[in-house]
């Protein structure tokens, strides 16, 4: 079993962190083997933003995303960019805030108003959490929990309990996006790596 993750955007939209945070997550919690790799441009003049994250039941040998399963896209200019790349069978989730056009994909499309719901919340950078939230609920190879111990460990205390509502959100977001139920904790998982969407 190998997936690729791609998040991707502009710079300053924190997308390159939440790929780490997703990394260590998965790295530190489950059995997999994860490699986590990202490429930007300029923040300041609000250029690209990628990050990339394989997970595998064996280890990484080529640690490079080629066809993505799963991609989040947060500006117009990474969906036309990347759209095109999706595997086969894979899940595009775009930002609708900024995403009104997406090129036909082999794969499905869900939207989300991941920027604006952010803003509502009180900061449009959290915008990155709940992205990865919805990714990690639609997927399942993570729980909120989990998520949230990373986010802990790496990003300042002070911002702790709005990413984490964000988080958390965006989970329930990705939950509903994949037809499935109430959240599943991390108890209930037994600590049991990749259940859930990865698994198919």
């Amino acid at each position: 079993m190998r997936k690729e993750f791609r998040l991707a955007g502009a710079g300053g939209q924190g997308l390159i962190s939440a790929s780490i945070i997703l990394a260590e997550a998965i790295a530190s919690r489950t059995d997999l083997h994860v490699a986590q790799t990202q490429s930007y441009g300029p923040e300041s003049r609000g250029g690209s933003s990628r990050g990339d994250v394989i997970i595998s039941d064996s280890q990484v040998d080529y640690p490079e995303v080629t066809k993505p399963q799963y991609l989040l896209v947060m500006t117009q200019e990474a969906c036309s960019t990347y759209a095109k790349g999706l595997a086969p069978g894979g899940v595009l989730i775009a930002d609708s805030t900024y995403v009104k056009e997406i090129p036909p994909v082999d794969g499905t499309v869900k939207s989300y108003p991941i920027s604006e719901r952010a803003r509502e919340m009180g900061r449009e950078i959290v915008a990155n959490m709940i992205g990865l939230g919805i990714l990690a609920g639609f997927t399942g190879v993570v729980s909120p929990e989990v998520l949230e111990e990373a986010v802990m460990e790496r990003l300042p205390k002070s911002t702790w309990d709005l990413n984490r509502k964000a988080l958390r959100h965006g989970f329930e977001v990705g939950m509903q996006m994949a037809g499935r139920g109430e959240v599943v904790t991390e108890r209930a998982r037994a600590q049991r790596p990749g259940l859930g969407e990865l698994e198919k």
